[in-house]
C-alpha cells in the first residue's frame, strides 16, 4: 500500500470577496502541485468566507460562488483539491468541493450543523444526509466538514468502517483560550476510535468578532501528532502519509470485524478518482521542527493582534486612534494596535481635565514615546466648563453626581470622533470585559468608536498580557507605573475603581462564573463570596445589558463573549436566585 502526499492549505479568506479568496486557493494549489502531493486541502467555506452570514440569503451571492467554482476548477490540473463553497440544489448547502483533473467531480454536504454559541448554521442550511468517500490509487480518504467530526457516530465511523483510511476534516473554527487542547483531544479520540489518520484543516484570520487560529492538525491511526500548523499564520504544511499503518493496527483489531458485521451499514457514497498512470517525481520533503503550541498568554495576544490587524485592513481602514489616558486598558490596547498596524499606523490622544494627574500625563506621554506613535494632547476643561455654564441654570440646586463624570468622557468620545471624521481615522475602544460586564462605561463616552479591541478581556487577564509584554520584550514598553497604581477614570477628585467596584480579582471570578458558566446567585455564594456582593454583582450586569448592544464589536477570546454568544433580553424582570 503506497503513501499519499497531503498538502494542508491554511488560509485567511476574506467574507465575500470571491475573486480574491479563488486567486489564494489557485496560489497554494499551485505550491502544493511543486511540491510533488497528491491532495491539498483548504478550510471549510474557502471560497465565501467564513461565516458570511446573511449574504447567504441573496441568490446573486449564492450564484455568483457557484460561477467562481467553475472558473477555479478549471484551473487546477495535476492534483486533487478539496475546497469549501456553497451548494444549491432546492436549498442551499455548507459544501465542499472535491477539484480533480480541471473538474468538479464531487461534493459533500456538511452533515451536522452547529446551532449554538457563535453558529447560526441551520438559519442557513440544509444538512447533508449521506457520508463520502473518495479513493485515490489505494487511497480512501472521508470527507467530513467542522462539526462532523466532534460527533462519535458521525460521518467519520461509517467511513472509516467503509474502509477510509484518512478522515480529512476541513474547518472554520473560531478561537477561545483553550479551544485547541479540547480540538486535540477530541481529534485524537477519532483517529484511535476509528484507527483512521486524521487531517484537520483549520482556517486563521479575522472576521469581525472573531478571530480563527489555524492550529491545523495530523493524527496517525495511533492518536499520535505527527504535523501541526502554527497558529494564527498562513501556511501550506505538507505531509507524507503512510497507509500501511492503519492497515496493521485493523488487521489485530477483531472487534472491528465484529462491528461491521453487526452494524447497519451506513449508506456512504464512494468516489473513484482516475488519475494518468505516468506518476510526476515526488521532491523529497525537507524535515522540519515541529511546531510547539503557543502559551496561553500568547496565544491570546495572537488572537488580538490578529483580530485587530485583520479588522482594520478587511473594513478597508488604513489609520487608528486611541484615546490614551495613561491608564492599563488604553496602555495594553496602544501596543496591540502599534504591534498589529505598525507605528506609523496608530494615533493616541491625551486628553487632560482638571482631575487628570500629573502621573497619568507622564505615563501616557511616556507610552507613546516607548512606541514611536504620534501623540497629541487636547484638553477638554475648555469644554467642559462650557457645559456646566450652558447647564447650570437646569441643574440648580442639584449638586455634581455621575452626570459630570459622564459629561467628560462624552467630550473625549466627541473629540475621537471627530479625529476620525475629519482625518477617516478607526477609533479603538479601551473597556475590558469587566467594566462591560457590570456597566462600568459611559455610553457614546469610552464606548464611542468602531472597534472594542478588549472588549472580551477581564481585568485581570489585561494586567497579566501587560506583564507578559514587558517581559517579553525585554524592557517596560508598558510604562512600569502603569501596572501598579489604582486604576482609576479621573472624573472626580481622588476617583478608583473601587470606590464602585470590588477588586477585580474578586470581582472577575463572580463575573466569569455568572456569565460564561450562566451559575446560580446561590452556587456562586457557595463558591465563597458573599451573598450582598454576588447580588450587586448579578444587578449591575443584567441592567447593563442596553448599553452593552450599543457597543462596537470586539474580538472573542474566551469561551462565552457578549454578543453572538451570550445573548440576553435587555426588557428582562427575571432575577436570578
Amino acid at each position: 500500500m503506497q503513501k499519499i502526499r497531503i498538502a494542508m492549505a491554511q488560509i485567511n479568506p476574506t467574507v465575500g470577496s470571491l475573486r480574491k479568496n479563488a486567486e489564494k486557493i489557485l496560489r497554494f494549489t499551485e505550491r502544493a502541485v511543486k511540491m510533488g502531493c497528491d491532495v491539498v486541502v483548504f478550510p471549510e467555506l474557502s471560497l465565501t468566507g467564513y461565516p458570511p452570514e446573511d449574504l447567504l440569503l441573496k441568490p446573486g451571492f449564492i450564484e455568483d460562488n457557484l460561477d467562481e467554482l467553475k472558473r477555479l476548477s478549471r484551473r487546477i490540473t495535476g492534483i486533487t483539491a478539496i475546497v469549501g463553497f456553497v451548494d444549491r440544489d432546492e436549498d442551499i448547502y455548507n459544501a465542499c468541493a472535491i477539484i480533480h483533473d480541471g473538474t468538479v467531480q464531487g461534493v459533500y454536504h456538511k452533515m451536522f450543523l452547529p446551532n449554538y454559541g457563535v453558529f447560526d448554521e441551520e438559519r442557513y442550511f440544509q444538512a447533508g444526509s449521506t457520508p463520502l468517500n473518495i479513493v485515490i490509487d489505494d487511497a480512501i480518504i472521508g470527507i467530513g466538514i467542522c462539526e462532523d467530526i466532534w460527533y462519535p457516530e458521525g460521518p467519520a465511523r461509517a467511513q472509516a468502517l467503509a474502509g477510509a483510511h484518512i478522515i480529512i476534516n476541513i474547518n472554520a473554527s473560531p478561537y477561545h483560550f483553550g479551544k485547541a487542547r479540547i480540538r486535540e483531544e477530541m481529534l485524537t479520540t477519532r483517529a484511535l476510535d476509528n484507527e483512521v489518520i486524521v487531517v484537520y484543516n483549520n482556517m486563521v484570520g479575522g472576521q469581525d468578532e472573531l478571530v480563527f487560529d489555524g492550529q491545523g492538525m495530523i493524527i496517525d491511526e495511533e492518536g499520535r501528532l505527527i504535523a501541526r500548523t502554527r497558529a494564527f499564520r498562513e501556511e501550506l504544511l505538507v505531509k507524507d502519509l503512510d497507509l500501511e499503518g492503519v492497515l496493521r493496527k485493523r488487521l489485530h483489531d477483531t472487534r472491528r470485524r465484529k462491528e461491521k458485521l453487526k452494524r447497519e451499514e451506513t449508506a456512504v457514497k464512494t468516489l473513484e478518482l482516475k488519475r494518468a498512470k505516468i506518476r510526476r517525481s515526488k521532491p523529497p520533503l525537507k524535515p522540519s521542527p515541529p511546531v510547539e503550541p503557543l502559551s496561553p498568554l500568547d496565544e491570546v495576544l495572537e488572537a488580538l493582534l490578529t483580530g485587530t490587524r485583520d479588522y482594520v485592513r478587511k473594513n478597508r481602514f488604513k489609520h487608528c486612534v486611541i484615546g490614551l489616558s495613561g491608564g492599563i486598558d488604553s496602555s495594553l490596547v496602544a501596543f496591540i494596535a502599534t504591534r498589529a498596524l505598525g507605528r506609523n499606523s496608530v494615533t493616541g490622544v491625551f486628553m487632560p481635565s482638571r482631575y487628570s494627574s500629573t502621573e497619568s500625563r507622564e505615563d501616557a506621554t511616556q507610552l507613546a514615546k516607548n512606541l514611536g506613535i504620534e501623540f497629541l494632547t487636547i484638553p477638554i476643561d475648555p469644554i467642559f466648563e462650557e457645559y456646566l455654564k450652558t447647564l447650570g441654570p437646569h441643574f440648580r440646586g442639584l449638586g455634581p453626581d455621575i452626570t459630570e463624570e459622564n459629561i467628560q468622557a462624552r467630550i473625549r468620545g466627541n473629540i475621537l470622533m471627530a479625529l476620525s471624521n475629519k482625518f477617516g481615522w478607526l477609533v479603538l475602544t479601551t473597556g475590558n470585559k469587566s467594566e462591560m460586564s457590570v456597566g462600568y462605561a459611559t455610553l457614546y463616552g469610552d464606548m464611542a468608536g468602531g472597534f472594542a479591541v478588549i472588549k472580551d478581556v477581564p481585568k485581570t487577564l489585561v494586567y497579566e498580557l501587560s506583564r507578559h509584554i514587558n517581559e517579553k520584550e525585554g524592557w517596560p514598553v508598558i510604562p512600569e507605573r502603569v501596572l501598579t497604581k489604582k486604576p482609576t477614570a479621573e472624573l472626580k477628585p481622588d476617583q478608583t475603581d473601587q470606590d464602585t467596584l470590588p477588586p477585580y480579582e474578586v470581582l472577575d471570578p463572580i463575573l466569569r462564573a455568572y456569565v460564561e458558566e450562566d451559575r446560580s446567585l446561590a452556587e456562586i455564594v457557595e463558591m465563597g463570596y458573599p451573598k450582598g456582593l454576588v447580588k450587586r454583582v448579578i444587578n449591575m450586569v443584567d441592567r447593563s445589558e442596553y448599553k452593552r448592544r450599543q457597543a462596537p464589536p470586539g474580538i472573542k477570546i474566551t469561551p462565552r463573549a457578549f454578543g453572538k454568544d451570550r445573548r440576553m433580553p435587555i426588557t428582562n424582570h427575571y432575577e436570578a436566585g
